[in-house]
């Protein structure tokens, strides 16, 4: 295995100044990432706070019992209980067969940052992730997109919800599911891991209750020697740990609502684009009933339902904080504070979207006594192929422009020239050889009358339509000719710049070990890689 690093040029102003340290935007942070000293200055910083370290392991003791997690899972949960011992962590959905790449690479980010510092800091630092286990948007989740033919195919699971449940409390129908994994499987090359990777998966999938379960199963699966810690923030024991700083946070509401939004226009006047969105008004908690989760709103004294579904005075939603704690969830900005009110975090890791949102929780962070921990981009990675790779070498084609632009354009370049002359250049000149000999038609037919002037002008556009359907049929013949050059242009599109965005993206990484297996991820986590880099090429 050979990786690169290359740089994307991002168009997203907000990424480029905070991979380059801007302090127009790290100071909406409480650290500079990249700062050389960070981690050492971070884990100073988090001697001054305490963490209930017994419950908090006792907790991630059960959850992870419960999916099967490797031995190395609890010696690492087992050390979390050591004063110094930090974390690194990050999240994501529940994604079908762990979703996109990006969810993958987000956890080698997670591992890597995890075992190079421990190495530095002479510490424990325990790799967390965390599943968004109390999401309800099955759409979001329930399919995964695999090559098939000149494009990727959505590949969707057939089971019809009732009622809108969070992920954490929903059923697979195991029946649909069964026959959605044997299709997928059914479109794959069989090679010698096929028949033990869908073996495996469709264990882990009957082993399963939840889509979060077999989110979980898959995860450890993949990364079973690497004591990656799990949580599930749907589940009602670790809503059981947050019933005290839910109560911070309704009290703290007012300033927190304020200083957030005051935040994010501060940001957009600064010319920053944000894909998050908050009112003064709002609470920022989500109040679950009859398994709808309802974003509350500020109204005065009450905290009212966004529709008016329900209404509490702030005793009442305080009551339902001590007593009930799992009826009550966070949103987007209230669960980074939740996260580091419960974790240690040396550092999180996020996608460039999330550190986009982080960018507004300084002052709410600061409203609860704590510090925001150092927010670092998730690595990012393309996985070449070695069919792709000699390919590109086959057509001269330079990868980093083919991850940043695709091949489209290469392969009607390379499709022109494949007669000589070129089909569009003898078209073209067929073309002004055609105007230069009807303009004495059209200037006849302007003398005569304005209709004749009209009708040479028509003339010569079903002249120019007849050569172009010429033109097309010829281009036509060329790819038949020249199928198996399309055919790997194609493949090189939909490898490196599938729907027009990056690999990560789309696929997902069951085809990769289908074709790989498993120890392309462990040379991936045991390859030294800098999280200042934006983009790294992987040869496979």
């Amino acid at each position: 295995m050979r990786i690169d690093a290359i740089k994307l040029k991002l168009e997203n102003r907000l990424a480029n100044d905070y991979y380059a340290s801007n302090p127009t935007i790290i100071n909406h942070f409480d650290y500079s990432p990249y700062q050389i000293d960070v981690f050492n200055q971070r884990l100073n910083d988090l001697k001054e706070r305490t963490f209930n370290r017994t419950e908090l392991s006792d907790t991630l003791k059960s959850l992870n019992e419960e999916w099967g997690a490797p031995e190395s899972t609890f010696e690492n949960i087992e050390r979390l209980k050591i004063e110094n011992s930090v974390v690194v962590i990050g999240g994501q959905q529940a994604g079908l067969l762990t979703g996109p790449l990006f969810t993958i690479h987000k956890i080698i980010s997670i591992i890597q940052l995890a075992k190079q510092q421990e190495k530095l800091l002479g510490v424990p630092v325990i790799p967390v992730f965390w599943i968004a286990g109390e999401d309800h948007d099955f759409e979001e989740i329930n399919h995964v997109f695999h090559p098939n033919g000149q494009r990727m195919k959505k590949h969707k699971i057939r089971q019809h919800l009732t009622e809108k449940l969070p992920m954490s409390a929903l059923d697979i129908d195991k029946e649909e599911a069964s026959i959605w994994l044997a299709e997928l499987f059914g479109e794959l090359p069989e090679t010698k891991y096929t028949s033990n990777l869908y073996q495996s998966i469709f264990n882990l999938l009957q082993a399963s209750n939840t889509y979060v379960d077999f989110f979980a199963r898959l995860i450890f699966n993949f990364f079973e020697s690497e004591g990656l810690v799990l949580i599930d923030s749907g589940n009602s024991k670790v809503r059981g740990m947050e019933s005290d700083f839910f109560c911070q946070l309704i009290n703290k509401q007012p300033k927190i609502s304020e200083r957030v939004f005051n935040t994010l226009q501060e940001l957009r006047s600064a010319g920053y684009s944000l894909s998050v969105d908050v009112d003064e008004n709002e609470g920022h908690l989500f109040y679950h009933k009859n398994g709808e989760r309802i974003l509350l709103v500020k109204e005065g004294e009450l905290w009212v339902g966004k529709q008016g579904e329900c209404s509490f005075n702030t005793e009442e939603l305080l009551a339902i904080a001590k007593e009930s704690p799992e009826l009550l969830s966070n949103n987007v900005v209230t669960r980074p504070l939740m996260q580091e009110y419960l974790f240690p975090s040396l550092a999180f890791i996020g996608g460039l979207g999330e550190v986009g949102y982080w960018s507004i929780l300084k002052p709410a962070f600061h409203e609860l006594g704590m510090k925001m921990p150092p927010v670092f981009p998730r690595l990012s990675f393309t996985l070449i192929e070695p069919f792709v790779d000699k390919r590109l070498k086959r057509f001269g084609l330079e990868i980093e422009r083919a991850v940043k632009q695709g091949v489209e354009l290469n392969k009607g370049n390379w499709l022109a020239n494949q007669t000589n002359p070129p089909i569009s250049l003898v078209a073209e000149q067929v073309k002004q050889a055609f105007d230069q000999a009807h303009l004495p038609l059209r200037h006849l037919a302007s003398q005569l009358s304005p209709a004749l002037r009209d009708l040479s002008e028509k003339n010569l556009e079903y002249i120019y339509e007849d050569l172009a359907f010429l033109e097309k049929r010829l281009l036509k013949e060329v790819e038949r000719k020249n199928k198996e050059a399309i055919q790997a242009f194609n493949y090189i599109q939909w490898s490196l710049r599938p729907q027009q965005g990056l690999q990560e993206r789309s696929w997902n990484v069951i085809p990769f070990l289908n074709k790989y297996g498993k120890s392309f991820i462990k040379d991936m986590l045991s390859y030294p890689l800098d999280l200042q880099e934006e983009h790294f090429l992987v040869y496979l």
